[in-house]
């Protein structure tokens, strides 16, 4: 990765760096990776986990979760859908760089990619990382993957540069509204006013949580995209927590505070749940929001509708075209909502640490 003086390293010697401008010869969708079958669950699974002490137990859980869809992960369909139509936008807006496709988890493995890239010409690349917001599994660790498949594919291996969070970029937040608007348009007229938005996220251990803007920039998508709805009634809620019960992770979880709301006879007829920290479906979304937390609505007397991902929304895919061009031309917008202004390109040394 490169800072604009270190070409080895993926991080800026201070927060306000910016890279020097550069020509950029293709972009590289970055992505978390998925199973296609039930003979990759297990290894998939023991990628994910590899260096993080998660119980035994816990893995054949969730490969137990993977068996309900017989193995298969939507998102590598996702991403390829994704790169597709970010093909397309470039191809219609005139922009011509090649777009590659590499995972943290599985394949296509990202030196796998890197080789390819190597192979096919291409020196420095522009990276799309699927992940909205800034924390240690959602921005530093993929530039940690980075770097150590460039390590793997070798020398020729071309350079790669992150694009910036986009958490609070228009094409994001228009695109997520949107989501959640065709969501609140599914509950019957005379009940969508009363209806609640519970907005969810992939939870953090708390001490990794505190040392991140995480929350402050979830929060702030929350706000922005229930603001261009006209809507106040909304929550924030976590998920899909992985480590040991020891450890303290954010709250609430979507389901407890189901459980509780409904407890404090508070009880909402209609909620709209509203995948925000995940950009593409997951199995975190189809299978602990479509069945678990649809599950319990249904026990509580809850009807839910869940709103999809961005996905290949011309908005999100539009904003992708975007990002890449503020990093070709110095001059072109940087586009952001709200009073955060738009991330830094290039991510301090401390940034984002995993404890």
């Amino acid at each position: 990765m490169s800072d604009g003086s270190d070409p080895e390293s993926p991080f800026s010697d201070s927060p306000s760096a910016t890279p020097t401008p550069r020509a950029y010869d293709a972009l590289l969708l970055v992505s978390f990776g998925g199973p296609e079958g039930m003979d990759d669950v297990a290894p998939f699974l023991e990628n994910v986990v590899r260096g993080k002490g998660v119980p035994r137990e816990r893995l054949l859980e969730a490969a137990e979760h993977y068996e309900l869809f017989g193995g298969v992960s939507p998102l590598n369909a996702e991403i390829r859908a994704l790169l597709a139509a970010v093909v397309n936008e470039f191809l219609a807006g005139g922009l011509s760089l090649p777009v590659y496709w590499g995972n943290r988890n599985w394949h296509p493995l990202l030196a796998d990619t890197l080789r390819q890239m190597a192979d096919d010409g291409i020196r420095r690349a522009l990276a799309f990382v699927t992940s909205a917001f800034g924390s240690y599994a959602g921005c530093r660790q993929y530039l940690e993957d980075l770097a150590r498949a460039r390590d793997e594919a070798g020398p020729e291996a071309p350079q790669v540069d992150k694009l910036r969070l986009f958490y609070n970029h228009p094409g994001f937040i228009d695109a997520m509204s949107d989501r959640v608007g065709t969501a609140l348009g599914e509950i019957p007229q005379d009940r969508r006013s009363a209806a609640r938005i519970i907005f969810t996220t992939h939870s953090l251990p708390v001490v990794m949580a505190n040392q991140c803007d995480y929350e402050k920039q979830v929060r702030e998508s929350c706000r922005l995209v229930a603001g261009q709805l006209g809507r106040d009634d909304w929550e924030l809620t976590y998920q899909s927590r992985s480590g040991p019960t020891s450890q303290s992770w954010l709250e609430p979880d979507i389901g407890d505070y189901l459980r509780a709301r409904n407890k404090r006879e508070e009880k909402t007829a209609d909620v709209v749940v509203a995948p925000i920290g995940f950009v593409c479906e997951h199995m975190e979304t189809v299978y602990d929001l479509d069945v678990e937390v649809a599950a319990l609505c249904e026990e509580l007397g809850v009807h839910m509708v869940r709103a999809a991902a961005p996905g290949c929304h011309p908005h999100f895919v539009r904003m992708i075209r975007e990002l890449v061009l503020e990093r070709l031309d110095p001059s072109a917008p940087r586009l952001a909502l709200g009073d955060l202004g738009p991330s830094h390109d290039v991510c301090p040394p401390d940034c984002c640490p995993a404890d």
